[in-house]
């Protein structure tokens, strides 16, 4: 019986459509499925802890296979082989073994996006933020992310045609911080729609600069419609920083 690992990793996605393979499109998860296979020398597939939107990096990200080849032994080498292979924008920083049913997706207990927005123009930041210099009121959009923290329903948020069972999410945490010239926005939840944070920052953005109101917010959410929330904010500002696990899947 083949043994179950997760591989934790962390990628730059402006070159990628993302995390899920799919057809005549380069993804990251189809390039590390080829970098694991080579140095296992078994065909290895790998399952995500969700998808990502093109052009959405990742600090955190973490995906399971199943092995009879690998070799805890022989960690450090794998690992150096697999970065060898890798391009210099996917790594991969661990590998253990866990329970053959711990999931990467399902398994996961909470995932925190960042979004981060640069008030000034900086050659530095072009892949990393949106370039955004209009006057946003940080303690009013802060205010409408307290809106979002009292509802649990995010259809409003989610992208058309999602086929979901639910659009039911629980936020634990929604706040925006500035630091210097970078306004960054960190949300919790237990599980997020597809192009549900930048569908929220761009919506709360629009709360900044006073076009949309609290009340007007709240009506938004009830709408349960994409139609009334505002444009989705650029892939190129998202990160996913940190997906939670339970302490016991890991072996």
């Amino acid at each position: 019986m083949k043994k179950r690992y997760f591989i934790e990793l962390a990628f730059k996605g402006t070159a990628y459509h993302g995390w899920q393979k799919q057809p005549n499109a380069s993804t990251v998860q189809d390039i590390v499925n080829h970098a694991l296979s080579v140095v296992l020398k078994e065909t290895i597939e790998t399952v995500g802890a969700g998808r990502t939107d093109t052009g959405v990096h990742a600090r955190y990200f973490a995906a399971h296979f199943e092995s009879d080849l690998y070799d805890p032994v022989k960690k450090h080498k794998l690992l150096y082989g697999i970065n060898s292979i890798l391009p210099i924008d996917i790594a991969v920083n661990d590998i253990y073994r866990v329970t053959n049913d711990a999931h990467a997706r399902f398994s996961a207990l909470s995932r925190t996006y960042e979004y981060r927005i640069s008030r000034s123009k900086d050659p530095f930041e072009t892949d990393f933020s949106w370039y955004y210099p209009h006057n946003l009121d940080i303690q009013r959009m802060n205010k409408a992310a307290e809106v979002l923290l009292k509802i649990e329903d995010f259809k409003s948020f989610s992208k058309y045609h999602s086929q979901v069972k639910t659009s039911i999410c629980k936020l634990s945490q929604a706040a925006w911080t500035e630091n210097n010239n970078t306004i960054t926005f960190t949300i919790t939840a237990d599980r997020f729609l597809r192009n549900m944070v930048r569908a929220i920052v761009g919506t709360l953005v629009e709360a900044g600069r006073g076009k949309i109101s609290l009340e007007r917010l709240t009506q938004i959410v009830l709408a349960a419609n994409r139609k009334e929330t505002a444009r989705s904010a650029p892939a190129k500002g998202l990160f996913l920083t940190r997906i939670m696990y339970p302490s016991t899947i890991k072996l």
